[in-house]
C-alpha cells in the first residue's frame, strides 16, 4: 500500500484526516505537520514495519487516546512541550490566559508570577519565554506533573522554580499574578466521557466544577502584593459565577476574557488591600 492509501484507510475508520496526517509522519519519522512531504511522498510504499506502527497509533487514537499522548509532544505558546498521560493536553484556550497575565504585567521589569497547577508547566515556560526578566514560580500536587514540567523547562532552557503542593497550601511568598488553569468540570459532566485518558483529578472539581476556584479565591489575597492579580481559566458558562465569587471575595476590576470563539474563557481580578505575607 502507498501513503496516500494508508492515510484513506484511516479515514474510513473515522480518524480525521489532519490526525491520520500527523501520525503518519511521526511514524516515518518527519516533523508531524511538514504536510508537503506528505504530499511529495503519497505514491512511496509502506514498509512491513512501519505499516504495522501506523495501524497501532490510528487504533490508539480511534480509541480516543489524545493526539498529543501519542506522538509524545504538543505545541504551546510557540513551544513544543512534551506530553503524557501524567499531564492534561495544553490547549490553545489556555493560551488567552498566558496572554491575559503578560498584559496586566507589561510594565513590570522584575515581575514574580506564580502558576498554580503546572501540570506540563505551559503556562509558566510560556509567560518566562516571553519575559525571561521575570520570576516564575510553578506549584503542582503531582510529582510526577512536576518531573515533566521540569524536564520541559530544561528542554527550552528556562529557569522555573518548581515545588509540590496542594494550590497555596504550603506557599509563603507574595506574587505580582497568580496565574491558574484547574480543574473546573462538574464531577458528573458528560464530557467527561471524551476525556477519559488524561488525569481526572487534574479537571474535576466537585459538584458544580468550581470547587478548587473557590478555594484559590479565598487563599490568594494573602499572596498576592498589592495591586496583584488573579487570573484563572474555567468552563465556557462559569465566568458569572466565577466573577461573583472574585467581587464577593474583594477584588477589584474584576472582568472576563474571551478566547479566541468569543467565549469568556478566563475571569480574574485584582487586589489592591495590603498583603498578609511579604517576600
Amino acid at each position: 500500500m502507498t501513503l496516500q492509501e494508508t492515510l484513506q484507510g484511516a479515514q474510513l475508520l473515522g480518524l480525521e484526516r489532519l490526525d491520520a496526517q500527523m501520525l503518519m509522519l511521526h511514524t516515518q519519522q518527519h516533523r508531524v505537520h511538514d504536510r508537503a512531504w506528505l504530499a511529495l511522498h503519497a505514491n512511496d510504499l509502506m514498509d512491513h514495519t512501519a505499516l504495522q506502527s501506523f495501524n497501532q497509533l490510528v487504533q490508539r487514537r480511534v480509541a480516543g487516546e489524545p493526539l498529543a499522548y501519542i506522538i509524545g509532544h504538543k505545541e504551546f505558546y510557540g513551544l513544543t512541550l512534551r506530553v503524557d498521560a501524567r499531564v492534561l493536553v495544553p490547549r490553545p484556550d489556555t493560551e488567552t490566559l498566558v496572554d491575559w497575565a503578560l498584559q496586566v504585567l507589561n510594565t513590570h521589569t522584575h515581575a514574580h508570577v506564580l502558576d498554580l497547577g503546572t501540570g506540563s508547566g505551559a503556562i509558566a515556560l510560556a509567560i518566562k519565554s516571553v519575559r525571561p526578566d521575570w520570576r516564575l514560580h510553578a506549584i503542582d500536587y503531582s510529582n510526577d506533573a512536576l518531573t515533566l514540567a521540569q524536564a520541559n523547562a530544561s528542554a527550552h532552557q528556562l529557569t522555573i522554580e518548581f515545588s509540590q503542593g496542594s494550590w497555596l497550601e504550603n506557599c509563603t511568598e507574595c506574587f505580582d499574578a497568580i496565574v491558574s488553569n484547574p480543574p473546573y468540570i462538574a464531577e458528573h459532566d458528560p464530557h467527561l466521557a471524551a476525556l477519559q485518558h488524561e488525569p481526572i483529578q487534574a479537571l474535576t472539581s466537585g459538584c458544580d466544577g468550581l470547587d478548587d476556584i473557590r478555594y484559590i479565591i479565598q487563599q490568594a489575597p494573602a499572596h498576592l502584593k498589592n495591586g496583584g492579580w488573579l487570573q484563572l481559566e474555567h468552563g465556557y458558562n462559569q465566568a458569572p459565577a466565577v466573577r461573583q465569587l472574585l467581587q464577593q471575595a474583594g477584588f477589584e476590576q474584576v472582568q472576563s476574557r474571551c478566547d479566541l470563539a468569543g467565549i469568556e474563557r478566563c475571569s480574574g481580578g485584582c487586589w489592591l488591600q495590603a498583603p498578609q505575607h511579604s517576600n
